[in-house]
């Protein structure tokens, strides 16, 4: 038996190649049951004709399913399914019983509910998503980074790519980070006091596990981050929230006995207040006069297209007590995951044994992929790409916002990718996202930024990295009806 031509045609929204779209198609036919061994395929001239593709494609695809044993061929007569091509396991289908478990007494300690929101996975699809930390993946150069993914898969690199490092990185990553990464910021470092972490967010995790304990006391932000705020709740340590102003955190406000400073001096995060240089200072001698230390999170600092950032708190520290969080999440894509800490031999020395038995390390591939993005100056382009086209969207946004009357209560002086927005006190953001959503538009409400019983509402955040600048004038449009409605 022949299986009919018809069964097959490629999905509008499949990804991959053509050649890998056949093969799925074909291995999951054979996989589900559907094609049974020793049905017959339809030739390579009938299926290209059918799919509208080249027959050396599907002559590939049938080449790669012969050499895994799905399909043997059988010289002029064709491709068939092997006999013995794989088979998915066959398991009884066990019934749905009930825990046994009392969970709500068996769970010692919940991470589910806190702060930090969950944003839809489909953003994509909304006509005017002004969320943050998402990529445009218009502007990402992923002809030059398959490149670097490829050398890395070389045999060259094969070596290095597969090694267990057991609780070391990528020295080709390290080198970078240290030789031009880091000065660009200021700070000079060895090799031995830097980590790679999976994104900013693990190196937080990282640094309050082997900072805090449940006798410490923690200074944050507030506003903060809400995945710092979930972060230290977790941590069960003391944790007094320092208001911060237009210029960031005010450092006479720390309280006393405060052991470490948890602050966003470059872009203050959600309020993208800037840090001058005098209050820098006094931070750090604050800190010293209580013998703290400081935990700089100096994300976005890429994207200064208005003017140089501001140096950086770990270049001013002359005692060792700043510990420095980096990023390429934020201006490679998010889904990367890579960061790095930097600090003190001590701390890093900890920092890496905890590491080591969570997760050990970093995927090898991924530190070398972004090792040859980097050296070979792909990575300062992208950047200098995405500057001028957040810098373009940032004054669409800003016309926009003039033109609505909406109100900008902080905007990043050197760049950023957000601004952060103030609505009159009666309104609730959280009401304002849902009812913008049902018309495709995407905000983020302030009210997980802030902490305690009587956090205000009427805060949200307008990040433009993701919608392009065509879409940005009729979105805040929509934003400012919705408001007025609701005011």
């Amino acid at each position: 038996m022949t299986v009919p031509v018809e069964t097959f045609f490629l999905h509008p929204d499949a990804e991959g190649t053509l050649q890998s779209q056949i093969q799925q198609m074909i291995a999951q036919g054979i996989l589900s049951g559907r094609f049974q061994p020793g049905e017959k395929l339809p030739s390579t001239r009938k299926l290209a004709q059918r799919l509208g593709i080249s027959r050396i494609t599907v002559t590939l695809s049938y080449t790669e399913l012969l050499s895994n044993d799905y399909l043997t061929s059988r010289g002029r007569s064709g491709y068939f399914v092997s006999e013995t091509a794989p088979v998915p396991p066959v398991f009884d289908a066990s019934p749905d019983t009930p825990d046994a478990v009392d969970w709500s007494r068996a769970i010692g300690q919940r991470f589910s509910g806190g702060q930090t929101p969950t944003k839809p996975q489909d953003w994509a699809h909304y006509r005017y998503p002004f969320i943050y930390g998402q990529a445009d993946p218009t502007l990402f150069d992923h002809a030059n980074w398959r490149l670097c993914a490829m050398q890395a898969l070389g045999q060259r690199d094969f070596g290095p790519m597969t090694t267990d490092y057991f609780d070391q990185d990528d020295p080709k990553l390290i080198e970078f980070i240290v030789r031009h990464s880091l000065p660009r910021r200021g700070i000079t470092a060895r090799p031995e006091q830097v980590l790679i972490t999976l994104g900013a967010q693990n190196a937080l995790w990282l640094t309050t596990q082997v900072l805090l304990t449940q006798r410490r006391h923690a200074a944050m932000e507030e506003p903060c981050y809400h995945a710092l705020h979930d972060i230290l709740n977790q941590s069960r340590c003391r944790l007094p929230h320092v208001r911060v102003d237009h210029d960031g955190l005010p450092p006479d406000a720390i309280p006393p006995g405060t052991d470490v400073i948890f602050t966003t001096p470059s872009h203050q995060c959600p309020t993208t207040a800037t840090m001058p240089m005098d209050r820098r200072r006094a931070l750090l001698d604050r800190a010293a006069e209580m013998d703290a230390l400081i935990v700089e999170d100096d994300y976005e600092f890429e994207m200064s297209f208005l003017k140089a950032p501001s140096p950086s708190l770990k270049s001013m520290d002359a005692d060792g007590r700043v510990i420095y969080v980096g990023s390429f999440s934020k201006s490679l894509f998010p889904g990367l995951r890579l960061g790095y800490l930097v600090g003190s031999e001590p701390f890093i020395r900890e920092a890496r044994a905890l590491r080591a038995s969570v997760l050990r390390h970093p995927p090898g591939h991924i530190q070398r992929t972004v090792a040859y993005f980097l050296s070979l100056g792909h990575y300062d382009a992208l950047v200098r790409k995405m500057s001028m086209t957040l810098h373009k969207r940032r004054d669409v946004m800003q016309q926009a916002i003039d033109d609505t009357g909406l109100t900008i209560a902080g905007q990043g002086v050197s760049g950023g990718s957000s601004f952060w927005m103030r609505a009159p006190a009666s309104v609730d953001t959280t009401q304002l996202a849902h009812l913008l959503k049902a018309q495709s538009v995407l905000i983020e409400p302030g009210e997980s930024f802030f902490s305690g019983p009587d956090r205000p509402r009427n805060f949200y955040r307008l990040a433009y990295s993701s919608i392009p600048s065509n879409r940005i004038a009729d979105g805040v449009r929509r934003v400012a009806n919705t408001l007025a409605h609701l005011a």
